[in-house]
């Protein structure tokens, strides 16, 4: 699912392409369906809606950041209490949206994919 476009959003960020294919490859074995959307600040994945999204966003201090690391953003809807979490805000009643930093390959886990899970159904169940 690799295309172009993701390798040039990598640009000066190289380091990070394959933890970046590490997640899309479970994301997309466990949502064939998903659309992706290639853009210049983050890459988005979405069915109905935006439920996920990978980013550099500087979501903490340079120096606790992992390098190399991305940022996943799952939309939820409710707060995610984990010291996983970077961020978190709600922007509009009921929905959560939650940063979370990933450095290593092992950080892609079963928790993670369970919390991109809730956040795939939510985006479905939204009108």
């Amino acid at each position: 699912m690799i295309d172009s476009d993701v390798p040039a959003f990598f640009e000066g960020h190289e380091d990070a392409l394959p933890l970046y294919e590490a997640f899309e490859t479970c994301l997309h074995g466990l949502y064939p369906d998903a659309g992706r959307r290639v853009q210049k600040t983050q890459i988005t994945f979405f069915n109905r809606h935006v439920f996920a999204c990978v980013s550099f966003a500087r979501v903490k201090r340079k120096a606790e950041l992992p390098n190399p690391y991305l940022v996943v953003t799952l939309g939820l809807p409710h707060p995610l209490e984990s010291e996983r979490v970077a961020v978190l805000t709600e922007p509009y009643p009921g929905r959560w949206t939650t940063h979370i930093v990933i450095g290593s390959f092992e950080d892609v886990d079963d928790e993670l994919l369970s919390w991109l899970g809730e956040a795939y159904a939510f985006a479905e169940s939204k009108r």
